[in-house]
């Protein structure tokens, strides 16, 4: 049982990969319906501390603590991080050929509510899923196609919020959704985003980005610095403005 308000609690994490250290000492905590975001430059630890927290094998816990309602999560398969609610979008969404999205979805959804409340009949999953369609303004033929298989950039990201409209998380982990997407996409992006948000207003987010410009469509509740590994400064989406303006190294210097 969560003794605390919050969804996710992270304690002095330091985390290393191949015997080289890239978390030393997180620490952060995010409440229901929150979006957080992180920043920070290439290699500063934002995506291994995103696959750390979804339990990828690769990252070793050195110490600290990852809490999830409450609860230490740390030592759980990432499938089992996914049934407690915790979802990755991923920077690069992998491509698997002959599998209808549609299929992986269904697949998907029964592996987190078979047995639950939650769960359904094909038939009722399948008028579920034409719901969230017509919410995230996107065509019926999408889910009909192997999954990202000549999907563009865009794409490849509306189908991630998909996702998190199918799937209904309690905390997403989204890993530079903006990457590679042109201002149109982008907005569309973070229109599904938003709306998906609406539809699940106690998801939690933890967005990473590079940039300030996605911030202009989802307004973050926190934005971090993050550099060497560490949170080096937080506060609100005034902070997000200030690095577009100077950089991280200048920002690093008045934090």
């Amino acid at each position: 049982m969560n003794t605390t308000a919050n969804l996710l609690d992270i304690k002095n994490l330091v985390v290393s990969i191949e015997d080289k250290s890239v978390l030393n000492g997180i620490d952060l905590s995010v409440q229901k319906g929150q979006i957080h975001a992180i920043m920070g430059p290439n290699g500063s630890g934002k995506s291994s501390l995103a696959l750390t927290l979804m339990g990828h094998p690769r990252y070793e816990i050195q110490d600290g603590q990852i809490l999830f309602e409450g609860t230490p999560v740390q030592e759980l398969s990432p499938d089992k991080r996914s049934q407690a609610g915790i979802f990755l979008a991923m920077q690069h969404p992998y491509e698997i050929e002959g599998v209808p999205y549609k299929h992986f979805l269904r697949q998907a959804y029964n592996a987190l509510y078979d047995g639950t409340d939650k769960q359904l009949r094909i038939r009722d999953f399948h008028k579920m899923l034409l719901e969230k369609l017509t919410m995230l303004k996107m065509d019926e033929e999408f889910i009909n196609r192997s999954i990202n298989v000549g999907f563009s950039g865009g794409e490849k990201k509306r189908a991630e919020m998909l996702q998190l409209a199918v799937l209904q998380p309690k905390l997403a982990l989204l890993d530079e959704i903006d990457s590679g997407l042109d201002i149109d996409s982008l907005k569309i992006v973070c229109e599904g985003l938003n709306k998906v948000r609406e539809d699940n207003p106690e998801m939690s987010v933890v967005m990473i980005t590079h940039y300030q410009r996605i911030l202009n469509y989802l307004t973050p509740d926190f934005v971090h610095v993050m550099q060497d590994g560490k949170i080096l400064r937080s506060g609100g989406p005034e902070v997000a403005q200030e690095l577009e303006v100077q950089g991280y190294r200048e920002s690093q210097s008045v934090a």
